[in-house]
């Protein structure tokens, strides 16, 4: 299948919301007989001003796992990929700052809008860890029908939620 094959997002006549095109929508569904077309979010590019400072901030105190940090020497770059432990969504990776355009874009990548979102099976537990470690909390924890939210700055800026699963009805709680 080519990439023109791929259904296209329209938006509906009312400006409202988005649709698949339904114009050969059948046949774009399935790839010469193979099934459906499979994609995911791999990485998102995170700018930083300094390689070793983020690894040390996402390792030590968000608890993210190392998953590459490769030299790219012609580039004079690295290839850092860090990962929350026990994930299997997107990854982050970490990419240095390398002119003054985009060091003005560190910590405000989405012009102060809570950028990224880590999905915890245990927010208070995290939490708790996290607090103790120094990360700075924005927003105090609150319940929501999705779940147990809180919003904190990383070391650069950006603002993240730390999200758990919506606390059961009869729970005590662990808080």
């Amino acid at each position: 299948m080519e990439f023109r094959d791929f259904p296209v997002a329209r938006r509906s006549e009312r400006g409202r919301g988005v649709k698949i095109s339904d114009s050969r929508a059948a046949t774009r569904r399935r790839c010469e007989g193979r099934g459906p077309v499979t994609q995911s979010l791999d990485l998102i590019s995170l700018v930083v001003g300094d390689y070793d400072e983020a690894i040390a901030y996402f390792v030590d105190t968000l608890g993210f796992e190392l998953v590459e940090d490769s030299p790219v020497p012609e580039q004079g770059k690295r290839w850092v990929v860090v990962a929350p432990r026990g994930g299997d969504g997107a990854r982050v990776l970490l990419a240095r700052a390398a002119n003054e355009r985009q060091r003005a874009r560190i910590g405000n990548q989405t012009g102060g809008r809570v950028f990224l979102f880590l999905r915890t099976d245990d927010f208070w537990r995290d939490y708790r860890a996290y607090t103790a470690r120094g990360v700075v909390f924005v927003r105090e924890p609150r319940d929501e029908p999705y779940g147990t939210v809180a919003v904190f700055r990383d070391l650069y800026g950006n603002l993240w939620d730390l999200i758990g699963p919506p606390p059961a009805e009869d729970e005590t709680s662990s808080r």
